[in-house]
This record gives structure tokens, sequence and C-alpha cells, in this order.
């Protein structure tokens, strides 16, 4: 406390004087060969305390990008999976909140206002956020793409990631409460269709070598009911027939994924599937 004025007879009055404390704030992004698409990514967030790259072993310039971001760069090429090599870019942040994106994620104005908001005046220790996905192009309102909320902001030391290969997710812990932002996280989910086809090569492999961890079995007509019914879901019950043609092609991009993952876990299980494909190449960005 501290005497700012005096009353009668010269008797200071004694006034509490309150001290708001500034919460800061670290972005942690995963990324490999990401050059591309990591500039804009960390320009949309400029703004934080602190930008965290942990890099999984680029063949381009992704590290330059983020360097000259004026992002803090680390290196980690052994590949853990999403899970924890998320968790290692967690580790590595050193502020009060924590906002986790992948590098074809930018947060848009809005965004960075009612994050900064909730940071001063917090009423849960996650937030959710609606996340609007673009394939090939478009900006997708069907399909179960929108709104697409995900857990992505938190007081740093209340959760962590889980330990999944792929479809990894933020588990808080024990107590911790969850709340909803409004603005939307901006997703270059797939720039084109060879892109779309490469992530799902690569992510069916890792879905498949996760559930063959778990010890799940799979045949071929389970590969084939799977991705029927993933068609299905997608492009009726979930009615991405509404974007169009590319609600056509997100529906049999869905189908082919989960097909793929399901045969390859039948290969897995006859030993006629190279236990490392799908990592040679990109994981990150990421794959929640």
């Amino acid at each position: 406390m501290h005497a700012d004025i005096l009353g009668e007879r010269g008797v200071p009055v004694y006034h509490e004087c309150v001290t708001l404390v500034a919460m800061s704030l670290s972005v942690i992004i995963i990324a490999k060969n990401e050059e591309a698409a990591l500039g804009a990514c960390l320009a949309s967030v400029a703004w934080a305390d602190e930008c965290i790259v942990l890099d999984g072993g680029s063949h381009d310039a992704t590290v330059d990008v983020a360097r000259q971001a004026g992002a803090r760069v680390a290196v980690s090429t052994d590949w853990p999976g999403f899970g924890p090599q998320k968790n290692r870019a967690l580790d590595l942040a050193t502020g009060d909140w924590v906002l986790s994106i992948d590098a074809d994620e930018q947060v848009s104005v809005a965004l960075r206002e009612e994050i900064l908001s909730v940071m001063r005046a917090p009423s849960a220790d996650l937030y959710r956020l609606p996340r609007s996905s673009r394939y090939c192009g478009q900006a997708m309102r069907y399909g179960g793409w929108w709104p697409d909320f995900v857990v992505r902001l938190f007081r740093r030391g209340t959760a962590r990631f889980s330990d999944d290969l792929v479809h990894e997710r933020l588990v808080g812990n024990q107590g911790t409460t969850l709340g909803t932002l409004h603005a939307p996280l901006d997703h270059e989910t797939y720039v084109d269709l060879e892109e779309a086809l490469d992530k799902a090569n690569r992510y069916s492999t890792l879905g498949a070598r996760q559930a063959h961890v778990r010890g799940e079995r799979a045949s071929l007509g389970k590969a084939l009911g799977h991705g029927f019914w993933a068609f299905f879901r997608t492009l009726v019950l979930r009615r991405s027939f509404l974007d169009g043609g590319h609600g056509l092609l997100l529906a049999m991009s869905n189908a082919h994924t989960t097909f793929y993952r399901y045969a390859k876990l039948w290969c897995l299980e006859h030993g006629n599937l190279n236990h490392q494909e799908g990592s040679k190449n990109s994981e990150p960005q990421g794959s929640d």
C-alpha cells in the first residue's frame, strides 16, 4: 500500500496498490520440411512472447525460415511420433501459457485478440478453438470439418500431449477446466490433391503401426467395410456433398486413408509392410 493523498489534518490516506502481472505466451510448433508454410505461420504469432520451432531434421530451409522470423529453434531428428515430439517442444516452453499450432496453421487477428483477452482474465485452464480448414484451396464447411474444435491453448503445467504416433490429443491434468474460444484458427490442410494423397499414405501407415502396437487385428474385408463407412459418413451423414466437388473429394480421401490404414495393418500382421514406412520424408505438420 502507499499514501497517495493526505486526509484531514495531514494524516495520510492509504490505498491498496494492486499490481497486474502480465501473463506470457509460448507458441510451440513441430516442423519438418515446412519452408513453404512456416513463414506465414510464424508471422501470425509474431506477437507472442516466444515462438519455439522443434525441427525434425528438415532437408529444406525450414530452420533458416524459423530463425529469420525470430523463433527459438531446436532440432530432434529421431522421430518418436506426433505426441512425444510435441511434448519435447512443450518442455522447451517457458511462458505462463502455451499455444500449440502446426506449421500449416495461422492465428487470425480475431483469435489473437481473444487469446490475449482470456490470458488477462482466464476462466479455464485449457481452451478449445474452432479450426477453419481448407481442402485443395476451398474452405470446407461440412464433412465434419467445421467447426473442427481442437484444444490448443493451456496454462503451462496443466496438460501434456498423448503418446500417440498419430492423431495425438492434449490431455489435461485431473481437475483442470476447459473453456471455448470462438475466433477461428486458419488451417491450410491440403494445398492440392497431390499433398492430400501423400499425407493419406503416410498417415495411414502411422495409424496402422499404432493399431498394431495396441494389438488390433484387421482383414481386407474389414478394410473395405471401414473404407465404405468413412465415405458414407463424410459424404452423407456429415453432408460434405454440400461443399460440392471438393466435398466429394474429401469423402473419397477419407475412405482412401481409412481403407489403407486397415489394409496396412493386415500387411503388418503378415510381415510384408516396412515398419518404418511413412516416416521417411515428413511427419509434421500435425495430425489431430
